[in-house]
């Protein structure tokens, strides 16, 4: 299956294999009973609509959506699938949930008085989010605790208990330790009820309980959960871009807007066909300030050879210097890699001064998608 865009976009492949090879690895390394995935933000920006079936093929029956919009594609791509809505509802939505079969999760005291309203005394699916130190959504362990223990509670049944991990890629972080001590006390708490406290890091977190549900996003599409060791995930993504034109340049040149990188000597640059405006950061820049800092620079892949952003990335352009890859890579018209064979999506967010979720979450509409397997 592709998507054409048009005839000079660069070109993203989706691996559909590789995604739900991920999803099964992911479920054999949880301690939990079941794992679901996230598919929010369009399936982390592969689109819903290709993932979804993937990942049901795999096995997967259970996903998280932010959005009651991303619920209502997912049922409408896999209708045997639950579907839980991690923003919960707006006021006077709840309703809509109800009517679409989707599972909010329940982020504060007004929204379950307004679910079990909207119920009618039924206790449909649903899951109670408490917060054990994100200080975002949910409820407040204190106060749902007050709650179990006044029976505010008793009208939802036995939804799923959830938390929020804050820094489970970080397994020393103190606050690991605090979300596991508060989940063991909800969870004796509301004995009976399913639980899920695992995302991507956590499946992977020393000490953290076995629940009922693991919860997985990133991990999914590529990305290491287990930062600083190798990544167990395959890749999912690979972008590439076509070269649109080749240049020498001599010593004290400069190169884009504001000529912020400077030719130390006689260089060869390459100009691609990406920018911002594609979902590549500008702070992805390679600036001689940057690299007088010690600050990694964007980078991309030209017949296998490592080469540098020079310049700043602009809406539609980024400029390579390419003196070193092979001459035979470097012409108009040959592409090369910015994600992909090698370089990993966590290092192209490091290299541009964020994570690799908002690179993925970012790519743009102008590239040509290319789904790989699947079927």
């Amino acid at each position: 299956m592709t998507i054409e865009p048009g005839p000079d976009a660069g070109t993203l492949t989706i691996d559909l294999d590789a995604l739900g090879a991920n999803w099964r690895r992911l479920a054999a390394d949880a301690r939990d009973r079941a794992c679901a995935a996230v598919v929010k933000a369009d399936a982390y920006g592969i689109g819903i609509e290709a993932a979804v079936p993937a990942l049901a093929r795999a096995g997967c029956r259970t996903f998280f959506v932010a959005h009651l919009s991303e619920g209502l594609r997912v049922l409408r791509t896999c209708r045997e699938a639950s579907v839980y809505v991690l923003g919960g509802f707006q006021p006077g939505a709840a309703g809509a949930l109800v009517a679409a079969g989707l599972r909010p999760v329940l982020n504060g005291a007004e929204e379950v008085a307004e679910w079990i309203a909207a119920c009618g005394g039924a206790a449909l699916p649903c899951a109670l989010h408490v917060d054990t130190g994100m200080s975002r959504l949910g409820l407040p362990v204190e106060e749902a605790l007050a709650m179990r223990a006044e029976g505010a509670l008793a009208a939802l049944g036995t939804p799923l208990l959830m938390t929020h991990l804050v820094s489970a890629e970080a397994p020393q972080a103190p606050v690991n330790a605090a979300q596991i001590a508060a989940f063991a006390r909800l969870t004796q708490a509301f004995e009976g009820w399913p639980t899920s406290f695992a995302n991507s890091s956590g499946i992977y977190l020393a000490g953290a309980p076995a629940c009922d549900l693991a919860r997985p996003g990133y991990a999914l599409y590529g990305g290491n959960p287990t930062p600083g060791a190798a990544n167990p995930m395959r890749a999912v993504v690979r972008l590439e871009t076509p070269i649109l034109q080749v240049r020498e340049v001599s010593a004290g040149e400069g190169a884009g807007y504001g000529s912020t990188w400077i030719a130390p000597g006689p260089r060869r640059l390459a100009t691609i066909a990406l920018g911002y405006a594609d979902g590549y950061p500008r702070a992805a820049s390679g600036t001689d300030a940057k690299a007088r800092a010690g600050v990694a620079a964007g980078m991309a892949l030209v017949g296998g050879v490592r080469c540098p952003f020079v310049g700043t990335v602009s809406m539609d352009l980024v400029i390579l210097d390419v003196t070193d890859a092979p001459p035979e890579s470097v012409r108009r018209g040959e592409a090369v890699v910015l994600i992909g064979d090698g370089l990993e999506i966590d290092e192209v967010g490091a290299r541009a001064g964020t994570i690799g979720y908002e690179i993925l979450t970012s790519l743009g509409r102008r590239y040509r998608r290319v789904f790989r397997g699947g079927g």
